[in-house]
């Protein structure tokens, strides 16, 4: 197997993340008065915007499956599967302690929104079980590939079945991954659908990245099929559901955005991959191996993680439109800057964690 690295990779988590941090930002501070439907501009960023979520799961479960895969090849894989658990944890935690609002506990005032979940906690619970079903699938990278192609599909067809799912006698600390209903950004379903896709990716890259025109074949695959996705699947459920009569494929047809998105992420990879030898730059690379200390910063600024006190509290929606624009590129660099150069989210918390279980063994030896 090939040790090179798959620099479109980590141009497209850069991708994401940049779209995610203007996109937060112009949503959280632009005025309602300039939020108009009819208007190109709008329109082109708010579906842009759109790709943003799909275009991040995706990618995370391809670059996780595919470390985890190559870890097996060199004899790592056991100590791959404990760091891909420890980090699935991390990231849950983390998502759960940005919510947290210190003062007001201080003060004794206490709700549960800090049990809303967003993306950190659904990446997180989608990496652990990514871990599982390779462990169940007894690390055979065949029944890995098919597994996490069929879990995906299942999941995107039945969405409707679940899309307004009720969980009332369900604690709030289990109901939130599943419902929206009590203020959850997130869900792990759709959302683990599109890691596991990314996850099946990942297996392809495996199996077949030495291959002569492995390259042609992906970008052109990913091309033809993410098109097909965009403009044909809804055709395809509707005349699945006129020859079955099936409700189900009717449902997805007439809300097909699933299946639209990840032909978005299709093509999106297509061309990042395609452009691979001009995307080597080392401030893409590098902005795609911050995301997790770019996330967790721009929360804090734009949402006042801790404090209650962020751009989202103090402006409010009150931007007008080049106001947004350029305070997003100030934002952008800004949150960039402070991640190159202070931010140890992952090495913090990683010591963290070997700190604590290096104190929970002293104790149990």
């Amino acid at each position: 197997m090939s040790t090179n690295r798959l620099y479109f990779i980590d141009a497209v988590r850069a991708f994401a993340i940049i779209m995610m941090l203007q996109g937060h930002f112009i949503d959280t501070l632009l005025d309602v008065s300039y939020r108009d439907e009819t208007n190109v501009v709008f329109k082109c960023w708010k579906y842009f915007r759109g790709i943003t979520a799909p275009t991040f799961f995706t990618i995370s479960g391809l670059i996780f499956s595919y470390l985890l895969i190559k870890a097996k090849h060199s004899g790592n894989a056991e100590k791959r599967m404990r760091k891909g658990l420890v980090r699935g944890l991390m990231l849950i935690g983390i998502g759960y302690l940005l919510r947290v609002p210190i003062f007001e506990w201080l003060i004794g005032r206490f709700n549960s929104n800090f049990l809303s979940i967003d993306v950190l906690q659904c990446i997180g619970l989608s990496l652990i079980f990514i871990v599982i079903i390779y462990r169940l699938t007894c690390k055979k990278t065949l029944i890995f590939s098919v597994s996490m192609l069929l879990l995906s599909l299942v999941i995107f067809i039945t969405e409707p079945l679940y899309r307004f799912m009720e969980l009332s006698d369900i604690p709030k600390s289990f109901s939130n991954y599943m419902t929206k209903d009590y203020g959850s950004v997130f869900t792990i379903l759709p959302w683990f659908g599109y890691v596991a896709f990314g996850a099946f990716i990942a297996t392809l890259f495996y199996r077949y990245l030495e291959r002569p025109r492995f390259k042609l074949a992906t970008v052109s695959g990913f091309f033809i099929i993410g098109l097909a996705l965009i403009y044909k699947s809804a055709w395809l459920f509707n005349e699945l559901y006129y020859l079955l009569r099936i409700k189900l494929f009717e449902d997805v047809a007439y809300y097909n955005y699933l299946f639209t998105r990840l032909g978005n992420v299709l093509i999106l990879f297509s061309l990042f991959y395609l452009f691979e030898k001009y995307i080597k730059q080392s401030l893409i690379l590098k902005i795609g191996q911050k995301t997790l200390s770019i996330y967790v910063i721009h929360f804090i600024i734009i949402y006042g993680s801790f404090t209650g006190l962020g751009l989202y509290q103090l402006i409010g929606k009150t931007l007008v439109p080049w106001q947004a624009i350029i305070g997003a590129i100030l934002f952008l660099t800004f949150v960039c800057f402070m991640s190159f150069y202070y931010g140890k989210t992952n090495a913090f918390v990683y010591s963290g964690i070997r700190r604590l279980i290096d104190k929970i063994k002293s104790y149990t030896s």
